[in-house]
This record gives structure tokens, C-alpha cells and sequence, in this order.
């Protein structure tokens, strides 16, 4: 992670006022921490995926702004500028999904001490040290620790914006290339679960994550919350708003994940990139309420949805979490009008399919009033 320069003497603030429900978190609800977590993860090194086709995924990556770290007939690795491990790495694999996520953990110690919490073994990995877990929802999760990230690679800086009273750019014209943008890094991804609270505690507990906002359902306050948005507890060193979100829903599976890029005009730019190369935007460009994000979400040719993103919150672990309706409209402060792809509501077989699904299961949080309430706020 890269050193952030914080004001001395800087006070946390109420970060949420204006923009999240007054009534906030009632008693006895949902907690934002563990108090005793097993360990603290540092950071989200990798996405891991399967793919029928890697020549159509690698021009794909190129496309959005990847660079290709390692390929061979059955592997891609791709990787961003900053010094950080290859963060995504696609299979070869029949049928395309998603294999789930590998966090950073602080040490080896660290990794030891969550398998012995779970009653697993510790495992090589890419020359460090690695355990596998199961979440709630049924989701593999591999932590590891030992591991040592490539150089970073040259990047362009951000361009220097004339703004207001304080111009900065003399005699200079901005020149951004049309072309792909640069890849930083992983940012986040996002879970949808039929076992929200449960999957959201498991989370907390066993990788020390903790809560920047809370989402409800306005229909079913009572019932706490149906999103979370996760960070990683690194004390007083700023880290993203959050590393992955969750939100209860019918199926449960990868949602999407977001990618960092240089500026907003990186993020523009490179949609017109994707959209000139016939690929398919579904949603953007525009900023998020919660994080901050200015943001731009793409379909690749597997279908899997993945986001341009630049300018987001970075919090430390002093700001307590905001609580908001969850709703459609809520998504951003500006932007287009958010699409029925995007919010995983167009109409189809297999939508109809995973609704008798998660009606059918008994041990799961969906029934009638949760999907006529999460209907309403997609509509709202």
C-alpha cells in the first residue's frame, strides 16, 4: 500500500451527515466489528476466475486496461501498475465463474492461526503461505501471507486540473490518450448471498473486517440490515471504503469488481476505448453515494461485470458506520439513471429460477416479504 500524507493534528468527522438515515443502527443490532476477531486482514490481493476462452478473456483485460503478468495454455495472471501481487487470474475451466477471492494477511502467523481456528491445514502458495476457507454462503476464500509483489510499472501521472481561483496548468494544454486506461490496481468486489447476516458475522469474526455503511430495507427496518460495505481495520492508516460489500439477495454468487484507474479522465476515456471496441457498458459514468467512487460498469465477453473507478473514500478505523434505505436511487449522487442490469433485475428464466430457489430453502433469510421489499427498493 502506498504512504498517504494525513494533516497533523486531523480530527475524524462525521463523514455520513446528509447523506444516511438520522435513526442510525438500533439496539442490539447488527455490530459493525468483532471485538475479538481471529485476525485482521490487510488487504485483498487476488480475484480468482474460470473461463472457456483465455485468448477472448486476455484481449478482454487488455482492452479494460490490464497488464498480462503470466500465460500459459491454461492460465492468465493479470496485474496493475502499483507494486502489488497479480490481481486477477483467470482458468481455464467448461463453464465461466467466479472461484472466489484471496486476501492479504499481515503474516504467516497470522495464516497459521486462522486455520488452526478452522480446523484446516496451511498450505504452499506462490512461494508463501496460504489457507482455504468456506464462508456462509458456501464462497471459497484462500488468505495468504509470505508473498513478495513485482515492481511497480510506469504509469502516467494525474493530470493537473485549472480549477477555480487556484489554476495550476500554464501553458500547457490537457492531451489525455484515447486508449486504454491504466490498471492501478484491485479495489474491491462485491457478494450477493441468500445468507446475508451470517455470511456478514463470519466476515467479521474470522478476518477482522469491519463496516463502513450499512443498507435496510425501509419495509423491513426490523429486520437490520441487507448490505454492508467492508473494510480492512489497518488502526490509523487510511484504507479504502471498502475491500468487498455484500447484500442479501435470491442467488448468491459474484456480483462484480472494480478496478482502479488514474483519474476521472482515465475512467471516460477508457469507456470510450471499450465502447468503440464493441463491448457493452452497463452502467456510468457517474459517482457513488456510498465510497465516493466516480464510476463506469462493463460487461466482458463471459458476462462477468467489472468497474472503472477513480476518487474514493479512504477511512481509518475510527469512523463508525452510516446507515441509509437501500433503494435504487440511493447508488449515486450523479450519473445516468442506474440500469436493470446493473441492479441484476431484467426479467429471464434464470432470475425466476434462483426466486423458486431461495423461496424453496428453508435455512436461508429470503421469503415473500424480503423479495416484495427488495423489489421496492430497486424500484425506488
Amino acid at each position: 500500500m502506498r504512504e498517504i500524507d494525513i494533516p497533523a493534528g486531523a480530527a475524524p468527522a462525521d463523514v455520513h451527515q446528509g447523506l444516511h438515515s438520522e435513526a442510525g443502527a438500533l439496539r442490539g443490532e447488527q455490530p459493525d466489528r468483532a471485538r475479538n476477531p481471529v485476525i485482521k486482514v490487510i488487504g485483498l490481493a487476488r480475484l480468482e476466475f474460470v473461463k472457456a476462452d483465455l485468448d477472448r478473456a486476455e484481449r478482454f483485460a487488455r482492452d479494460f486496461g490490464f497488464v498480462v503478468h503470466d500465460r500459459t495454455p491454461d492460465l492468465l495472471s493479470l496485474r496493475g501498475t502499483w507494486s502489488a501481487l497479480p490481481c486477477l487470474v483467470v482458468r481455464r475451466g467448461r463453464r465461466a465463474g467466479f472461484a472466489g477471492p484471496t486476501f492479504l494477511a499481515e503474516s504467516v502467523e497470522d495464516v497459521r492461526r486462522l486455520a488452526r481456528w478452522a480446523g484446516t491445514n496451511v498450505l504452499p502458495f506462490d512461494g508463501g503461505q496460504a489457507v482455504r476457507l468456506t464462508d456462509p454462503s458456501g464462497l471459497s476464500v484462500r488468505v495468504v501471507a509470505g508473498l513478495a509483489p513485482p515492481a511497480a510499472l510506469p504509469e502516467r501521472d494525474p493530470l493537473d486540473w485549472n480549477v477555480g481561483m487556484k489554476p495550476v496548468r500554464f501553458n500547457a494544454t490537457q492531451r489525455p490518450p484515447r486508449a486504454a486506461p491504466e490498471i492501478q490496481r484491485l479495489g474491491h468486489f462485491v457478494l450477493e448471498t441468500t445468507r446475508f447476516r451470517r455470511a456478514l458475522s463470519w466476515y467479521l469474526e474470522a478476518l477482522g473486517m469491519i463496516v463502513s455503511d450499512f443498507l435496510y430495507l425501509d419495509a423491513l427496518r426490523d429486520r437490520g440490515p441487507t448490505m454492508a460495505f467492508l473494510r480492512c481495520d489497518l488502526g490509523s492508516v487510511p484504507t479504502d471504503h471498502h475491500t468487498m460489500a455484500m447484500h442479501l439477495g435470491p442467488r448468491t454468487g459474484y456480483v462484480h469488481s472494480a478496478y482502479q484507474v488514474t483519474d476521472l479522465d482515465a475512467v471516460a476515456a477508457g469507456g470510450q476505448y471499450l465502447a468503440e471496441r464493441g463491448y457493452r457498458r452497463v452502467w456510468g459514468v457517474g459517482r457513488h453515494i456510498q465510497g465516493s467512487q466516480i464510476f463506469d460498469y462493463w460487461r466482458d465477453p463471459d458476462r462477468m461485470m467489472v468497474e472503472h473507478y477513480a476518487d474514493g473514500d479512504l477511512f481509518d478505523s475510527s469512523l463508525e458506520p452510516g446507515w441509509a434505505p437501500m433503494s435504487a436511487g440511493g447508488l449515486s449522487q450523479w450519473g445516468p439513471p442506474v440500469s436493470r442490469d446493473f441492479l441484476g433485475s431484467t426479467p429471464g428464466p434464470a432470475l425466476v429460477a434462483a426466486l423458486v430457489r431461495a423461496l424453496g430453502d428453508g435455512t436461508n433469510e429470503i421469503d415473500k416479504d424480503t423479495l416484495m421489499a427488495l423489489a421496492k427498493a430497486m424500484a425506488a
